[in-house]
C-alpha cells in the first residue's frame, strides 16, 4: 500500500493509473479504524480497480473542541489494517494540507432541512464542516465512486445531496452498517465506553428493531415516546429517536406515507455520544 502526505503526490499517482484506464474507490475515514471501516474497502474493491483511503481527523466538524482532542488516533494499527485488507493507497494528510492557508473552500450550498434536523439541532455547525472536508478530499482523490457507511444516515444523505447541487458524477456508494455480535453499531467511539456503558449500548439497536417491528400498526409519535423510554431504562441518555423519510428527513407518522422510513438514534452513553439507525421501509422501485 502506497502511504502519501501530500495531494500532490497523490494526485500524479492517481494520474497514472487513470489514463491506464483504471477505476477508483475512495473510503474517508477520520481513523481508529473498525471492521465497519474495512468492509468499505472490501465493497471498493469489488467495484473499483483502484481502492483509496484517506485518514484525516476533521477539526472543522467538530463543534466541541474537547471531542475533537479525545477522539481516537492510531495511524500505525490503521496502515496495517488497511494493509491486511488490501487497500491500494492510503492519503494522511496535515490539517495545512486539506486547508492551505488563504484558499476558501467554504461551500455556498443550500441543503434545506437535511442539516437542520437530528445531528443538525444537536451539533450546530457540523455538517458544513463536514461536506467541506468531503468536497475537498474529493477535488484531490476524483474517485469513480465515494463509498460511505450506512451508519451516519444523515452525514450520507446530505453529502448525496452535496453532489447532486454541484452536478458531480461521482457514484455515492450506501454500504451497510457493520456491527458487534449484540448489534452496537461498530464505531470508533466505542473504544472510550467504561464496562457498564459498553453493556448498555446495545439497547440502541434493540430499540430500533422494536420500531421497525411496530410501526406498521402504530403511529410513529407512540413509537417514538416508546423508543426515548427504552434508551432511558436502559441507562443512556437520548437526545432524539426519530422516524423519518428516508430523502428528506422529515417526520414520518404512518407507515404509508413515505417508501423509504428510517429510524435515526442518538444518546449519550456516559460521556460517549452514539448514533445509529435502521431502515424500516425501503422500496427502491417507488423512490
Amino acid at each position: 500500500m502506497l502511504v502519501f502526505k501530500q495531494a500532490a503526490g497523490l494526485q500524479a499517482w492517481l494520474d497514472t493509473e487513470r489514463r491506464d484506464g483504471k477505476t477508483v474507490g475512495f473510503a474517508p475515514t477520520m481513523g481508529a479504524l473498525h471492521q465497519g471501516h474495512l468492509s468499505l474497502i472490501e465493497i471498493a474493491k469489488t467495484e473499483c480497480d483502484l481502492t483509496v483511503a484517506s485518514i484525516f481527523v476533521n477539526p472543522t466538524q467538530f463543534n466541541d473542541p474537547a471531542d475533537l482532542e479525545k477522539y481516537p488516533r492510531m495511524p500505525e494499527q490503521d496502515i496495517a489494517l488497511l494493509i491486511g485488507a488490501g487497500c491500494h493507497a492510503l492519503f494522511m494528510p496535515s490539517v495545512d494540507e486539506v486547508y492551505p492557508p488563504g484558499l476558501d473552500l467554504r461551500l455556498q450550498l443550500d441543503f434545506g432541512p437535511l442539516d437542520q434536523v437530528m445531528e443538525g439541532k444537536f451539533r450546530p455547525g457540523h455538517f458544513g464542516g463536514m461536506a467541506m472536508v468531503v468536497n475537498r478530499l474529493l477535488d484531490i482523490v476524483q474517485p469513480h465512486r465515494l463509498y460511505m457507511g450506512q451508519k451516519d444516515f444523515q452525514q450520507l444523505t446530505i453529502v448525496g445531496d452535496m453532489l447532486r447541487q454541484l452536478g458531480s458524477a461521482i457514484q455515492l456508494v450506501r454500504c451497510p452498517t457493520t456491527r458487534e455480535a449484540d448489534g452496537l453499531a461498530m464505531s470508533s467511539r466505542n473504544l472510550r465506553l467504561s464496562p457498564a456503558m459498553r453493556a448498555a449500548a446495545p439497547a440502541i439497536y434493540q430499540s430500533m428493531q422494536a420500531a421497525k417491528a411496530a410501526l406498521p400498526g402504530e403511529p410513529a409519535s407512540a413509537v417514538q415516546a416508546r423508543g426515548m423510554e427504552t434508551l432511558r431504562a436502559a441507562g443512556l441518555d437520548p437526545e432524539y429517536f426519530d422516524i423519518v423519510d428516508g430523502h428528506s428527513l422529515l417526520p414520518v407518522e404512518h407507515y404509508a406515507d413515505s417508501n423509504f422510513i428510517v429510524v435515526c438514534a442518538a444518546a449519550w452513553a456516559g460521556d460517549v455520544r452514539l448514533i445509529d439507525n435502521l431502515v424500516i421501509k425501503e422500496n427502491p422501485a417507488a423512490t
